[in-house]
């Protein structure tokens, strides 16, 4: 069977089924279990159905302002974790007043025992007041529910009608605690679906053109957006509305006039894409534009869908010419280093093909935290012989895919950097970027760059080796074995 159970997991043998290991010879509808909550007994990396809306979806939306409904410690959490960076224009001709307003500002209600004992729409509805009354030139008011709120039943719909009446301005509520879902997809889906039945198609864009495209799934992790956009306004096609990178409220109000729409992140966000098509008839393009090639095929398809392929061609060749001496340059670099990409989704196959093709790097691990059926089996065709492709992994099974299988680098997220860096691996962080953008043409660069300074970093070469009594093993201080050696390649020596 293509299926591996970890030393770790001896004691937990469900794991089993989570961990898939590729064999051309299994049946091709063999993927690892998925989207499914986390066995007892595991320490996840996963994030919550909350983190799913407010983390991702609406997190990126510049011009509104954030009330979560819960104690202090979610609202903490919703607040400047993401690097989803916003131009202050609003496409009314004003301006944000106050520079990357999403990122600095959260609001929460701050639920306390006698809260849950009484409820808490009455502090609900103070809070959304005076955020309403501090930043009255936010456009709109989204609140979130949270587990606490989730288990005592508050009607936060109601409060949001009955606010927005009184307001004037629209209120949304997002009914997404941490709890309602298995992994932070959950969250992902509510949010989809909230804002397209309570804003898409309520108003009018201020002018449209044969070219508008919305653009879906795509948070400007770092200026990504910008890139794209840049892309688009030399082909001659215009973002009508963007989801939700830099974006203002009403451009979702008015996705509904798009001529086309490109989903990117498509674990995130082609529920709203599916609804704008079966409603409004607009159809979608599912799209990818991380690394040369993938960026090239999508840009063309893109602008055949409206006759600008001469146009596409022509940026093409330029962007190209422009990036490939560096690109032969990382490629002699990185030929043959080892790489394990942990992501939340997407970029688990979005990445492994270019990163051999332009970089040369073989990917021996794949792993992710709310991936789920049509993901894995994408995943599975992208990676090669031997990969082992890891759902919802946890701590103790990272370290020993370090240990077993030897990357030279990890692509992940922020909580496990430190875990990777403990071991002596180097680590780039993928959700929210070291130096980014990472889309297209120069944001590959970007990341390549990022690679090869992590990986021949001379910091490796200075982890110090003691001698353990218990085992007469040569350990670090932080644990790692001395069979986890450091290559000559990374180092210049071998430590030993």
């Amino acid at each position: 069977m293509p299926y591996e159970l970890f030393e770790v997991d001896k004691e937990i043998p469900d794991r089993k089924k989570h961990t898939y290991v590729k064999d051309s010879a299994d049946p091709t509808d063999e993927i690892p279990k998925c989207n499914t909550t986390t066995i007892p007994g595991c320490m996840t990396e996963r994030g919550c159905a909350f983190a799913g809306v407010k983390g991702v979806i609406t997190g990126a939306v510049k011009d509104v302002i954030h009330v979560v409904h819960s104690p202090v410690g979610c609202t903490t959490y919703g607040c400047g974790s993401k690097r989803y960076p916003t131009s202050p224009d609003l496409p009314n001709g004003d301006k944000v007043p106050i520079d990357q307003f999403n990122l600095k500002y959260i609001m929460g209600t701050d639920l306390k025992e006698s809260d849950v004992v009484f409820g808490g729409m009455k502090k609900l509805r103070q809070s959304v007041l005076e955020a309403a009354k501090e930043f009255p030139f936010v456009n709109a008011i989204y609140t979130y529910a949270t587990c606490t709120t989730g288990l005592i039943g508050d009607d936060m719909d109601a409060v949001a009608k009955e606010l927005s009446e009184e307001i004037g301005k629209d209120v949304i509520a997002f009914n997404a605690p941490g709890f309602s879902g298995p992994t932070q997809s959950k969250g992902h889906h509510v949010g989809n679906l909230t804002l397209f039945n309570k804003l898409v198609g309520t108003k009018e864009p201020p002018e449209t053109t044969p070219y508008d495209i919305n653009l879906i799934g795509e948070y400007n992790i770092d200026g990504d957006l910008w890139v794209l956009e840049k892309y688009f306004d030399e082909i001659g096609i215009k973002l009508l509305s963007k989801f939700t990178g830099d974006c203002s409220h009403d451009e979702i109000c008015w996705m509904h006039r798009a001529k086309l729409s490109l989903v990117r992140c498509q674990r995130s966000a082609t529920y709203i894409a599916d609804l704008i098509e079966e409603k409004y008839g607009i159809p979608y393009i599912k799209v990818d534009f991380f690394g040369p090639r993938y960026c090239a095929e999508n840009l063309m398809t893109v602008a055949k869908h409206f006759g600008l392929e001469e146009k596409a061609e022509k940026l093409i060749q330029q962007e190209m010419a422009e990036i490939q001496p560096k690109l032969d340059f990382y490629k002699e670099k990185l030929q043959g280093k080892k790489v394990w990409v942990f992501s939340g989704g997407p970029k688990n196959w979005h990445l492994p093909e270019p990163l051999k093709e332009h970089l040369g790097m073989e990917t021996v691990a794949v792993s992710t935290m709310f991936e789920h059926e049509d993901g894995y089996e994408k995943i599975k065709e992208r990676v090669g012989e031997g990969t082992v492709i890891l759902d919802d992994p946890n701590s103790l099974e990272l370290e020993e895919i370090i240990e077993v299988y030897k990357p030279d680098i990890i692509l992940s997220g922020i909580k496990e950097k430190y875990i990777a860096h403990k071991f002596g691996v180097p680590c780039v962080l993928i959700h929210s970027y070291e130096n980014g953008p990472y889309i297209g043409f120069e944001g590959f660069i970007n990341l390549a760059q990022d690679i090869y300074a992590s990986i021949y970093n001379p910091v490796w070469n200075m982890l110090e080796f003691e001698e353990t009594p218990e085992d007469g093993k040569l350990k670090t201080e932080s644990g790692v074995s001395s069979e986890q050696k450091i290559s000559s390649e990374k180092t210049g020596k071998e430590v030993v």
